[in-house]
């Protein structure tokens, strides 16, 4: 058994950090001595460990602490997320060094292209062959026919300004193939009513929790499982930005009167306010 102080001087965090940890349930202590100061096993001490490596890439505790109380988790696929993490960041980091190393020798270009002809054609394949029939049909009628509605769709993605957007998503994914994967995999109507199910039921938690400051821990681990939830749902290797560029959707109509019309007047607001909060916006 470990003191806080010793585990304070193997892992480098301070005791008030651990403290804090403890009061959050975050890293319970293993157990306490006679005078009542915590102790921590080697287990405690690999939790620790597994904490102190998302915190690294900036993953507020409240998210942390949902994702070692998952069930569905073990220790291997904890390990295998982080592994993840530490790729798609290796990978963000080239294309920096690339792009800083193109400038150098004055080779920029300026190419704003994120996806050539022949891969947004793909994108519109995938997306033709597993959009419900019935939303189909309205598109098809709406441009034409299908030939109509496949040109226009590439000539709107292939424009600079749809390029750029698409650099955001792309990020948001984790890398433009991760983007590309989650494009072309199927997802049945039960596996989306059943994420859609949970997340309707993650809002009505939040919206119980509307008297309570967004900054609390209880309204935070709420938002921390939304977040989480909408993860799983989009395949994105890093929800941050797209859950903040989400809570200002919830404040504009139609968004916020549908919000409020089905979890009260000012959920909206205060699911915004709350997502913001637990993300760090920044102005």
């Amino acid at each position: 058994m470990r003191t806080v102080k010793e585990l304070s001087t193997i892992t480098g965090i301070s005791v008030r950090a651990l403290h804090y940890y403890d009061e959050i349930g975050l890293l319970t202590p293993t157990a306490k001595s006679e005078a009542g100061y915590r102790l921590y096993d080697d287990k405690a001490l690999e939790i620790l460990r597994q904490i102190l490596f998302f915190r690294e890439f900036d993953i507020p505790l409240g998210k942390i602490k949902s994702i070692l109380e998952n069930p569905a988790l073990d220790q291997k696929q904890i390990l295998q997320m982080q592994r993840e993490m530490l790729v798609a960041q290796k990978a963000r980091t080239e294309r920096l060094i690339a792009g800083i190393d193109k400038i150098l020798k004055g080779e920029d270009t300026m190419d704003f292209a994120i996806f050539n002809r022949t891969e947004v054609e793909e994108m519109f394949d995938a997306m033709f062959t597993q959009m419900p029939e019935q939303i189909r049909q309205i598109a098809i009628d709406e441009f034409g026919g299908a030939d109509a509605w496949r040109a226009h769709y590439i000539e709107a993605l292939s424009s600079e300004q749809m390029q750029k957007s698409f650099a955001k998503v792309v990020e948001w994914y984790g890398g433009k193939e991760a983007y590309q994967d989650a494009a072309k995999r199927p997802v049945s109507k039960q596996v989306v009513e059943s994420y859609n199910k949970r997340l309707d039921a993650i809002l009505q938690k939040l919206a119980a929790k509307k008297g309570c400051p967004v900054d609390s821990f209880e309204v935070k681990e709420i938002v921390g499982e939304y977040g989480f939830v909408t993860k799983q749902a989009s395949g994105m290797k890093d929800e941050k930005e797209f859950m903040l560029v989400y809570a200002e959707y919830f404040r504009k109509d139609p968004m916020r009167s549908e919000l409020d019309k089905k979890y009260g007047t000012g959920s909206a607001v205060f699911f915004a306010a709350a997502i913001e909060t637990f993300y760090g916006k920044t102005e």
